[in-house]
């Protein structure tokens, strides 16, 4: 069994993503992380290796962050806490963060890059209320928003989204090999895609929406397949 835990980089949820793990518990708690962004968060810094466009982002994480009264990573840190308190081990799944902004950067079109540069920078002022109103139209509605976001931003799509949600399914896939109960607490937007890319395995998930409104227990079933095995212990 795979399950997925669908969370929000900027969202006060660290208290309910630790209580759904202590109730599945899991042997193996994986998270969308590398090994230099799980260390960054540990220490809060950032390193200066990564590319300028992460650091741009993780600004941008930050200051939504601010609005709703938490920090950009906590529910990923609360995840690890959780782990080793039920004594479930720890995997990292996702793809090594200056590569893949390196390959992102190289393949986006100047038009692409313009517009990313200006919704990041329009983005800095949108109200909490803002964020509320478009997270309550993307739930239920992922699919398309994906495709907008492939319309839009072809190369984002591709090298953030799709290639990332090959490589975390692919651990996974080799993980559960080894393991009967994993967890992955993943960014919900990988959801659709780890769905699809997990058949035919059994997966259950448990959406964002469902965590912000106390009620985790709504969950949607799927088959997967398993993951390589990156293990923090």
């Amino acid at each position: 069994m795979i399950t997925l835990l669908g969370v929000g980089h900027v969202f006060a949820i660290s208290d309910k993503v630790k209580e759904i793990i202590r109730q599945s518990g899991p042997e193996v708690v994986c998270l969308e992380l590398d090994l230099q962004r799980y260390q960054a968060l540990l220490s809060k810094q950032k390193s200066a290796t990564v590319p300028l466009q992460y650091r741009l982002l993780a600004h941008f994480q930050k200051r939504m962050a601010d609005k709703f009264g938490t920090e950009a990573g906590d529910e990923m840190l609360a995840a690890a806490s959780a782990a080793g308190e039920i004594g479930a081990k720890l995997a990292l799944i996702d793809m090594d963060a200056p590569h893949v902004f390196a390959r992102l950067w190289k393949r986006m079109t100047m038009r692409e890059k313009l517009s990313l540069m200006v919704g990041a920078f329009t983005g800095l002022f949108l109200s909490k209320e803002k964020v509320e109103e478009e997270i309550e139209k993307y739930a239920g509605h992922e699919d398309e928003y994906l495709a907008l976001l492939g319309e839009g931003y072809p190369s984002i799509k591709q090298v953030l989204i799709d290639d990332r949600n090959k490589f975390m399914a692919d651990r996974l896939r080799e993980i559960s090999t080894k393991h009967n109960n994993v967890f992955a607490v993943i960014g919900d937007g990988h959801i659709p895609g780890l769905l699809e890319q997990l058949r035919p395995l059994e997966v259950k998930a448990i959406r964002l929406r469902d965590v912000r409104i106390g009620e985790p227990g709504i969950m949607t079933k799927a088959e997967f397949s398993s993951t390589y095995f990156y293990d923090q212990h």
